[in-house]
């Protein structure tokens, strides 16, 4: 069994993986700030640094006797890449160069979450990892230079990296009170307190919902093919299966056994209509695919919450 550092180890997707790895008898060290990730979502079996993923020395120290680093740490937000242009880079691209800085010491393996906002608008088509990227936003912007720069530590200073494009993930613990979270979280909590939806546009915006074990599966199945002398590379982490944004929230409301509330708003600035993720790449590489249905992980989503 191995010592693994999971860097925004108490946030959303990084605690489920943190419990993952413990069940497998596997040490977990989380490094979070507790900017978004919460406290309560750590498994007292970790042990915590607090502090910055940009911090080198701290990087160093949280690394020292570990076998590999799951970097989660990140903003992920479009409206706070608008607002805080500077401080979103620092914590999305400069913590991720500080984390490969600290693995070339002894090489150690690196994978590591990047997102299909690097796609950009795709119109039609489906999104592939060898089509050129073409981020609209300063996030989208930041995965991509995360990508370019594990180019770097693998060719450059010999660090195993893997990148993990994340599409739409969801599940419990995602934060359904915050504003920047998924819109499933959002929209099951309003459901199931029995308020309005808010629907920008039509609504007929259509996305690739992954649930997080699916998610946690690809990132050890990632970690492994590197401990393995796999390739260094890029994966998407998708279904290969889209759902309007509509015909979600009609999904949520049948589970919990209510009509929709909905109300259509004006449409968000710059909202991409489709994004739509082709699976076929981490399957061949890893093996892998996401196993869990649309309305089996509803189902759970939904069931996690406590209503106020």
């Amino acid at each position: 069994m191995a010592l693994y550092l999971v860097t925004g180890g108490a946030g959303f997707i990084g605690s489920h993986l943190s419990d993952a790895l413990l069940a497998e008898g596997h040490e977990v060290r989380v490094l979070d700030d507790f900017s978004t990730g919460k406290p309560g979502n750590i498994d007292p079996r970790c042990a915590v640094l607090r502090g910055d993923a940009a911090d080198p020395a701290l990087v160093r120290r949280a690394l020292e006797g570990a076998a590999g680093c799951f970097h989660l740490a990140a903003i992920a937000s479009v409206a706070r890449g608008n607002e805080d242009w500077l401080g979103t880079h620092r914590a999305n691209l400069t913590a991720t160069i500080t984390v490969f800085d600290a693995a070339r010491a002894h090489r150690l393996p690196v994978v590591y979450a990047s997102s299909a906002a690097i796609y950009g608008n795709l119109g039609e088509q489906v999104a592939r990892e060898d089509l050129l990227p073409a981020p609209l936003t300063a996030y989208g912007a930041d995965k991509l230079g995360c990508e370019l720069h594990a180019r770097v530590a693998t060719h450059v200073h010999g660090v195993p990296t893997l990148g993990l494009r994340f599409f739409n993930v969801y599940g419990p613990r995602q934060d359904p009170h915050s504003p920047y979270s998924g819109v499933i979280s959002i929209f099951a909590r309003r459901v199931a307190s029995g308020e309005t939806v808010a629907i920008h546009g039509d609504g007929n915006q259509l996305r690739d919902f992954v649930y997080v074990a699916d998610v946690v599966a690809h990132l050890r199945a990632a970690m492994g093919h590197l401990e393995a002398g796999g390739e260094s590379t890029v994966l998407n982490v998708c279904t290969g299966m889209g759902i309007s944004v509509l015909d979600l929230a009609h999904a949520l409301a049948d589970l919990h056994g209510r009509p929709a509330r909905l109300v259509h708003e004006a449409p968000r600035q710059g909202d991409i209509r489709r994004s739509l993720g082709d699976p076929a790449r981490a399957r061949g590489v890893l093996n892998i695919t996401a196993q869990t249905r649309l309305r089996e992980g509803l189902e759970r989503t939904l069931a996690s919450l406590v209503v106020a």
